[in-house]
């Protein structure tokens, strides 16, 4: 395949045999999306394209409602208050990109006004779980001294226990605005955006004095763009066709801790 597209391989390796690969290609930068068109037609497969230089990153800046776990946070809340379908259909339009971030936010969170907060604590333990493989990428990062952020669009209520069961050493989100034990409809503070999102990465690299390259960086949704274009490596998982058509890759099949793969790192050292 790389052959017909006029790309040079010259070896390839095993990462873990039978499971991950790596294949040395010389090529310039503006030949890596031809070697992704080529070998994104292995069915089944994801194929992540990078420079060899930097392949293992000092800093994980993470998405959280369907990247790092399966749901979306404020449509399993709404469900408790009988109204999902109508909150779900808001977040399904402004994570393709077709309503704007801060808006549909707002929106969703003032048709949640009278919710006792304590079902925020009953949601947290009975719907939300972590996607395949996401603490073995937290844990083995960490462990070989990266940083890692879960940076959410969503509200610290869910973001903090979800950042201490998967092992971030620091999460970033909106507040829920309350009044006497209930959600009062409104988003305390500034709204975590994509742009905000994209700040918190360049602040947190600066802070770690790394360039661009080291940065590892992952996401669903249109608010998502941002964060992973300014990331040396931007993946965007199960994603919307707006994230997926910017991201440097796609994780498409396997679990989160292939990322591990990607930067070069067997099983046999992996974490959990």
């Amino acid at each position: 395949m790389l052959g017909d597209a006029n790309i040079a391989a010259s070896e390839w390796n095993w990462v873990d045999e039978g499971s991950a690969a790596d294949i040395e290609c010389r090529a310039t930068p503006i030949q890596l999306p031809i070697i992704r068109f080529a070998l994104g037609a292995i069915e089944g497969v994801d194929v992540i394209v990078q420079p060899a230089a930097n392949r293992q990153k000092k800093l994980l800046v993470a998405d959280m409602d369907s990247t790092m776990i399966g749901q979306e946070c404020l449509d399993e809340l709404a469900d408790y208050a009988g109204i999902k379908a109508q909150v779900a259909a808001i977040t399904e339009r402004a994570m393709r990109g077709e309503l704007d971030f801060a808006a549909s936010l707002k929106e969703r969170v003032a048709l949640l006004k009278g919710l006792d907060q304590a079902v925020i604590k009953q949601c947290l333990a009975e719907r939300v779980r972590p996607n395949p493989g996401a603490e073995t990428l937290v844990a083995t990062m960490r462990r070989r001294g990266a940083m890692t952020l879960l940076v959410s669009g969503g509200f610290t209520a869910f973001a903090e226990p979800v950042a201490e069961m998967l092992g971030f050493e620091r999460a970033v989100a909106n507040r829920f605005g309350c009044s006497g034990g209930v959600l009062d409809g409104t988003v305390d503070g500034a709204i975590v955006d994509g742009q905000a999102k994209r700040t918190s990465l360049e602040a947190t690299r600066a802070e770690l004095g790394i360039p661009a390259a080291a940065v590892l960086a992952i996401g669903d949704g249109a608010n998502d763009k941002a964060m992973i274009q300014t990331a040396g490596l931007g993946v965007a998982y199960r994603a919307k066709p707006a994230l997926a058509a910017v991201a440097d890759a796609r994780l498409d099949h396997n679990g989160l801790d292939a990322l591990l793969w990607a930067q070069g790192i067997p099983r046999s050292e992996w974490v959990g």
